[in-house]
């Protein structure tokens, strides 16, 4: 089955011969390997580029560990190109495995008859070293997992069906070639355990495997909760019953950010205008790698879908809060109280902002009540949009309220841009 990454393969086309180094990131299994090497390969031959001006060099492969030495591989490169006047397309793919691999992209760089492209899984090689080398030089494409829209794409069918599927397995292509249940589990825990654990304890020689395992759990438990190091230690300590340092918590959690598992989602105080460094939540990248972490229990929908949210905005380009609102009530005692009201996010894009709740259901008027209460109590003119889980038809409120279904959300790119 051919999965068609247009979107990123445009991204591609669009950055071709501008001079930089175009550098594809993304979690591991993602799909780096098949936008680059496939998709665009085929691109550049529908262009009429020869196959041996396309120079494809695959540095995660056995056979290649030789040229992670960063002069044997510039000297296979210059070994493969001539000076006939037509452009070579160079392709390494996990490039971070090359020793001083900034020095090597930039004598490739220096040589006009190149263009070229790099793909790594780990974050670190978009550390501040590598960003300050490539300022003006290098061009991110960051490649999630499959979103709902391109797997409902590639599998058509009941859209409800294809969403328990998606939740359940999540987005990694490789699924999508499996078809027996108990082989799509078996590949995700050992994808977790051989490709995912193993490649954050060997990278950051990790001693506490246990400990990070532990972690791992406890914010797979949690996603969509509002936490932080000592909240997760003291969690530590009640449930998995092992000791660990707030600050070891965090270096394991930039861990996991650095392999793209997971991302963080600051809390922003929407009238205070401010971030809240005390809380912050963190999602995962893909549902079906959460889902072999928990061995596939604690599938509730309603975080679930928060989470798939959260990564839909990111892959439409959306910076992602988790928003604060205050309000004044009055108590019992006839006392105005502060009452903190959270909204679930608040999406930003250039000048643009939305404020978008996630609703899995909302049965009775004051189930609908609650969920605008925050949005109506930011006390400002950006859109405002409840997306819940029902398949209901688009509707927006007298108070300029929107309300969407899931479906609508996931399958239209436009579902959000538009009143």
């Amino acid at each position: 089955m051919i999965i068609a990454r247009d979107k990123y393969l445009r991204q591609l086309i669009e950055a071709r011969g501008n001079g930089m180094v175009k550098i594809v990131t993304g979690m591991r299994r993602s799909g780096k390997s098949f936008l680059l090497m496939t998709l665009f390969h085929q691109y550049l031959i529908e262009q009429g580029v020869a196959e041996d001006h396309i120079i494809e060099i695959s540095l995660d492969n056995r056979k290649n560990k030789p040229l992670r030495n960063p002069d044997a591989l510039l000297e296979r490169i210059d070994h493969l190109i001539q000076s006939d006047g037509q452009m070579y397309y160079v392709i390494l793919d996990e490039v971070q495995l090359v020793d001083d691999f900034v020095e090597v992209l930039l004598s490739l760089m220096q040589d006009k008859r190149l263009d070229v492209y790099v793909s790594g899984s780990n974050s670190r090689f978009l550390s501040k070293d590598v960003v300050t080398e490539f300022r003006g030089r290098g061009d991110e494409i960051h490649l999630f997992p499959l979103s709902f829209a391109e797997y409902y794409a590639a599998i058509g069918g009941d859209k409800y069906s294809a969403w328990k599927e998606y939740y359940t397995y999540g987005g990694l292509p490789q699924i999508l070639q499996i078809e027996n249940e108990e082989k799509k589990i078996n590949y995700l825990l050992d994808l977790y355990e051989l490709t995912y654990i193993k490649d954050i304890i060997e990278r950051n020689h990790l001693r506490n495997v246990e400990g990070l395992r532990a972690l791992v759990r406890v914010l797979a438990s949690n996603i969509g909760s509002s936490t932080n190091p000592k909240r997760i230690g003291d969690t530590f300590q009640t449930v998995e019953h092992i000791p660990m340092k707030d600050s070891t918590i965090r270096d394991y959690i930039k861990y996991l950010q650095d392999a793209y598992m997971i991302e963080e989602a600051l809390r922003y105080d929407v009238k205070g205008r401010k971030y809240i460094g005390t809380e912050t939540k963190y999602y995962f990248a893909d549902m079906g790698l959460r889902a072999a972490i928990l061995n596939f229990r604690q599938q509730e929908e309603t975080h679930i879908m928060e989470n798939i949210i959260y990564n839909e905005l990111s892959m439409r380009g959306y910076r992602v809060d988790v928003g604060l609102v205050e309000t004044w009530k009055t108590s019992a005692e006839g006392k105005n109280v502060r009452v903190p009201l959270e909204v679930d996010f608040v999406v930003n894009k250039g000048a643009e902002r939305i404020y978008i709740q996630s609703a899995f259901r909302m049965p009775t008027d004051d189930k609908v009540a609650q969920e605008k209460r925050s949005l109506l109590n930011t006390n400002d003119n950006f859109r405002k949009i409840i997306i819940v889980g029902d398949d209901i038809k688009r509707k927006t409120d007298e108070q300029g309220i929107i309300t969407i279904s899931l479906y609508d959300f996931l399958l239209d790119p436009h579902s959000i841009d538009r009143s």
